[in-house]
């Protein structure tokens, strides 16, 4: 049976993850408070913010913004996104 988590993304119980996606405390609330669809949701934002703002994950500075932009958007919410971004619309 898939362990299940209450994602603070979602709002609701998902499937979790199978493993802490980060090393640490980071990484461990991660796994306990976010699912599996959240995280795939989150890998797409991140995707998103490498290409448009052309960052190289092997910069030290580009890898703390991430990470920043993870916990906001993961936790806080208002993660940044490119300008004139609109996110899709259900339907």
């Amino acid at each position: 049976m898939s362990r299940m988590v209450q994602c603070k993304l979602l709002e609701k119980e998902a499937e979790g993850l199978d493993r802490a996606p980060f090393p640490g405390e980071l990484g461990q609330r991660i796994f306990d408070h976010i699912s599996k669809e959240a995280w795939q949701k989150w890998m797409g934002h991140q995707t998103m913010l490498i290409n448009e703002h052309r960052l190289s994950v092997i910069d030290p500075e580009a890898r703390k913004y991430l990470e920043e932009q993870m916990l906001k958007f993961l936790f806080e919410g208002g993660a940044d996104a490119p300008d004139g971004y609109t996110p899709p619309t259900s339907g």
